[in-house]
């Protein structure tokens, strides 16, 4: 019976200190798996639909980039389950903007709607 308590301590324990991201981690780990093509970790943080997207343009964007992402957040906003991320890095001139939602308590990068604007 000890041992059962024990072991049920212990799923407890490791399921409660499962990292929780924030918006705007995930959005840099997006980006940085990106450039790396580290496609399991891009897959894991992006909708089905972005993650074809992203592999379907990775080639051709990361031909000549490396080094460090230098990620800078720009601007954020979050409203319930959507949250917007406007972020700067060393791959491209101008700022970039994600779209993430809130899926099983885990943000991940997602399409934009079609015709849908953003708040920046």
């Amino acid at each position: 019976m000890k041992k059962l308590l024990l072991f049920s301590l212990i799923i407890l324990f490791v399921a409660c200190t499962e990292q929780q991201l924030s918006h705007t981690e995930t959005a840099k780990i997006v980006v940085e798996s990106f450039y790396q093509k580290n496609n399991s970790k891009l897959k894991e943080h992006t909708t089905l639909e972005s993650y074809i997207a992203f592999i379907a343009i990775q080639d051709m964007m990361t031909a000549n980039e490396s080094g460090a992402s230098n990620f800078v957040i720009e601007q954020e906003t979050v409203d319930g389950d959507t949250a917007w991320v406007k972020f700067t890095t060393s791959y491209e001139e101008k700022p970039e903007i994600f779209k993430l939602i809130k899926s099983d308590r885990q943000w991940k990068v997602t399409e934009k709607g079609l015709r849908e604007k953003g708040p920046f």
